[in-house]
């Protein structure tokens, strides 16, 4: 567990110069109170000049983690959308958007370690009080993105229907749900994109910026959704594939924004014209710290294709109430992630600017606020569960199934904040190794072979995966908060 609680307003003694550490110009008493905290939400939501590496902890988190909050919301508003509108085209539509998000999560695992790599280093550079550099990691970042995302468009438009039938689809969903499943693969590069650019602004501490590119892009998605895939006015009736259709194009204007916004000039990072071209110093060391990341995130990523491989045994109806399920458990699971996020920018922040003890005091705070949220959350989880499902679909059998996912899960809702703040902190610190660890022994090693044991041979079905989930995360919790304690993140050189 965190240490006792300490003073987290005092600043380190010295700062990355030696020099005592510069603090912030502004009056306390305008800062206290109601009026303080709404000053600082509506700093929070326009983005501010503020030196993270400074000043009150908890204001820093605040000031990063509201807009982060707010965009991990809108992230998962995308596939909670997709399944609300595609609900009502049946239980194999529903099927169709859970295979190919499980598949999609591989491609996840690797635009997600490219942005962690991506947010550690150029916070590490902002820290530095180095934005030039900041900026080159940004290009190469993105340069990164796009070669690696068509290996994926290949796969996914030539062998759709193939990946849909591994998976376990049934007849409708490999013959009319791969279109789907084309669309999404083939269009990942907007994914991969959004995902680093918006790393490279939490990275600068501009998280403000990647909350509105989302907002932007979610709400076309919401519009673009029933108009596409029910055929509205005069656009096309395209069923399931219009969900992917809406998707790609929102996400696609949200990259073409985010571009437009880096190039223009951030409050933290900007990136000019002649700084576009291949740097494979910075290229290799962002590639170098990707790799750990990468396997981090396939390892925890292949695992849930492992559970819905699962699940899927156990018919169409088992396999769209636990879709449904993870769609609303990922709806507050993903804010959590923003105070994560928010975590991972001031431990590299903090360590750029020499700060290792600040670095870790931000941990301790954000991990026991993330806790408090998630708390709550799960009790809703508990008392709701067939009428959060029952949001969605009409299907007895598939509420049944999908309240039985959210009521077992939420049992270890509090204790997995340190599961997703701590390995986030480790990832911004640079160290993306001791996490993948942690994953291979609590994910691969634990979750599925108990997954399979209790749902095949202890009889207990779809329920013996969802308990296999809160045994895995809950150690996977302990064993980071174990490793963080010794301290060894603090020397990670990026």
């Amino acid at each position: 567990m965190p240490p006792d609680p300490i003073d987290e307003t005092a600043p380190a003694k010295t700062g990355a110069d030696g020099e005592a550490p510069h603090e912030e110009a502004y009056d306390p008493k305008e800062r206290t109170g109601l009026r303080g905290l709404m000053r600082d939400m509506a700093d929070a939501l326009r983005g501010t000049e503020r030196d993270y590496t400074t000043g009150s902890i908890r204001r820093a988190l605040l000031l990063l983690a509201v807009p982060m909050v707010l965009e991990m919301v809108m992230e998962s508003v995308f596939a909670v959308v997709d399944v609300y509108f595609v609900a009502s085209l049946g239980a194999s539509a529903v099927a169709t958007v859970g295979l190919t998000e499980s598949v999609l999560t591989l491609m996840y695992a690797v635009a997600m370690g490219f942005a962690m790599a991506t947010t550690a280093i150029v916070a590490r550079r902002i820290g530095e009080k180095n934005p030039e550099a900041a900026a080159d990691a940004a290009v190469q970042a993105m340069l990164v993105a796009i070669a690696a995302s068509v290996p994926f468009s290949i796969v996914g438009v030539f062998f759709a229907k193939d990946l849909l039938a591994l998976m376990g689809g049934d007849a409708w969903v490999v013959e009319e749900g791969y279109r789907y499943a084309a669309w999404m693969l083939g269009g990942n590069a907007v994914i991969m994109l959004l995902f680093v650019l918006n790393a490279v602004f939490r990275g600068a501490g501009d998280a403000a910026i990647a909350m509105r590119v989302l907002w932007l892009a979610n709400g076309l998605n919401i519009v673009l959704d029933p108009v596409l895939i029910f055929g509205w006015g005069p656009f096309p009736e395209l069923g399931v594939m219009g969900a992917a259709v809406a998707t790609n194009i929102g996400r696609g204007v949200g990259v073409a924004v985010q571009l437009w916004v880096l190039f223009r000039g951030a409050k933290h990072i900007r990136v000019l014209g002649s700084q576009v071209r291949l740097q494979f110093d910075v290229m290799k060391r962002l590639v170098r710290t990707s790799i750990g990341g990468i396997a981090q995130f396939v390892v925890a990523t292949s695992s849930w294709v492992g559970l819905v491989r699962i699940v899927a045994e156990f018919g169409a109806e088992a396999l769209a109430g636990y879709t449904i399920a993870v769609r609303v458990f990922l709806f507050t699971l993903l804010p959590a992630w923003g105070l994560a996020n928010a975590a991972a920018t001031l431990v590299g922040q903090n360590l750029g600017a020499g700060q290792p003890e600040r670095a870790e005091r931000s941990v301790w705070i954000a991990g026991l606020v993330t806790m408090v949220v998630l708390g709550m959350v799960s009790v809703l989880y508990v008392v709701y569960d067939e009428a959060l499902v029952g949001l969605f679909t009409d299907a007895p059998a598939v509420i049944t199934a999908g309240a039985d996912c959210l009521r077992i899960m939420a049992y270890g809702y509090v204790i997995y904040a340190w599961a997703m703040v701590i390995p986030q902190a480790f990832n911004g610190a640079g160290d993306t190794l001791t996490p993948t660890w942690i994953n291979l022994a609590c994910f691969w090693a634990l979750e599925i072979p108990l997954a399979y044991t209790l749902a095949m041979p202890f009889g207990l079905e779809a329920r013996g995966v969802y308990t296999a989930i809160v045994i895995a995360e809950s150690t996977a919790a302990i064993a980071a908060i174990v490793l963080f304690r010794r301290g060894t993140w603090k020397h990670t050189r990026l």
